[in-house]
């Protein structure tokens, strides 16, 4: 790949008369993507010239509904992806079999509510593959095509701000179990050689990197909810050790990180604190954090913001509404949310954002695809709102 330009036109906005917004970055997806990407995933027939022009009008149409939603940092609602940490298994060589999955800590003790869960949120019809050879870039073509697409949508959106999610070496080993390499801190730092390519290529295309970063987090109950606290503590600050590594070459003011416990409507009772995660989030070298503060379990937690040590280039991107209910939030509560934050780091360093995405996996999840759009709606309103208290 070529060497990078530092002169990119991607850099994390500030809130300079108001505050913006932004989510995630996944979507819904209309059934006909949702279609396509479930037969190429499980290795069914299928045209490729059809998913070429699907999957390039949805990334049109999905960017134009952001803009018109009112949103002001877009993404393409990964919509060529079957989902945010699986992904790499078509660019990436070393991956396949399969992995039987452990339920979430906080659901292995009720069957019956994971029996409602995988009624209410569908099927989860991507692979889980395992590490099973040597870690390396096998199709550049894809990520080319994403980046074709998107450059396309948002010229055509006349779109300011935009950015496009990789995922992090460790959240990539949290679903791809290691059968291969001698340790996971060697498979770790295999990942983040091999996907330093395509953060660089994002940024370098002139997109704000999103690195999403859930095993910081939600893979303490998840993929690695065998390890000990400390055992798992010392694995994530060994991520953010080798993501930093990735990014070695990307302006940190470039790329914003996202950390979250799980999206699925669950008790959500055995998730790590943020107390105890949070000094490992800030050694990562993105400028920005997007965090989950709208839930019911980790709404409380901005004081933990509260009575951290943030550097002052530190942008805040707190999830302002919640993407695992149908419920929409009233602008005043957002407002209020995004209030909070202000205070803590000044109005300039916080943008308005959702807890999680909203299409992490095709076909997975709760919410009704228009009611995501109308949650957005209302952090607009309430954005808006807490923008004529902030800056009166």
């Amino acid at each position: 790949m070529a060497e990078m330009d530092n002169r990119i036109a991607a850099r994390m906005p500030r809130s300079r008369d108001r505050i913006l917004t932004t989510h995630v970055g996944s979507l819904p997806r209309t059934p006909a993507v949702a279609d396509l990407l479930v037969r190429k995933e499980q290795g069914e027939a299928y045209d490729p010239a059809e998913f070429d022009r699907t999957i390039a009008a949805a990334v049109s149409d999905v960017v134009q509904r952001q803009v018109a939603t009112g949103l002001d940092i877009v993404s393409d609602g990964e919509m060529s992806k079957i989902g945010y940490a699986t992904y790499v298994q078509d660019r990436l060589s070393g991956f396949g079999g399969h992995t039987d999955r452990k339920p979430a800590l906080d659901l292995r003790d009720y069957p019956e509510l994971r029996k409602k869960l995988a009624l209410i949120m569908g099927p989860q019809s991507f692979r889980r593959a395992s590490c099973i050879g040597p870690i390396a870039v096998k199709d550049r073509e894809l990520l080319k095509t994403d980046l074709a697409n998107f450059r396309a949508a948002v010229g055509k959106a006349g779109v300011k701000h935009a950015f496009l999610t990789a995922a992090s070496p460790g959240v990539i080993s949290a679903f791809q179990p290691n059968q291969y390499y001698p340790t996971h801190e060697a498979y770790v730092e295999a990942i983040a050689d091999a996907m330093r390519e395509e953060y660089e290529a994002i940024v370098a295309a002139g997109f704000i990197l999103q690195i999403d970063c859930p095993d910081l987090a939600m893979a303490r109950h998840t993929g690695f909810q065998d390890l000990s606290e400390p055992e798992f503590l010392a694995r994530a600050e060994h991520q953010v050790e080798a993501l930093n590594h990735a990014l070695a070459n990307v302006p940190a003011e470039a790329v914003r990180m996202h950390i979250c416990w799980g999206n699925y409507e669950g008790p959500h009772d055995f998730d790590i604190e943020l107390k105890r995660v949070l000094s490992i989030v800030l050694r990562a070298k993105p400028q920005a954090i997007s965090f989950e503060a709208a839930n019911p379990r980790h709404e409380h937690e901005w004081i933990v913001w509260r009575d951290a040590k943030l550097t002052q280039d530190k942008l805040l991107i707190p999830g302002v509404i919640d993407t695992s209910t149908n419920f929409v939030e009233h602008p005043e509560l957002v407002a209020q949310r995004i209030e909070r934050f202000a205070g803590i780091v000044g109005r300039e360093q916080v943008i308005a954002g959702s807890d999680c995405g909203f299409g992490t996996f095709v076909g997975y999840g709760k919410l009704d695809p228009e009611v995501s759009y109308k949650k957005l709606a209302a952090m607009v309103q309430g954005a808006a709102l807490a923008s004529s208290r902030l800056w009166k």
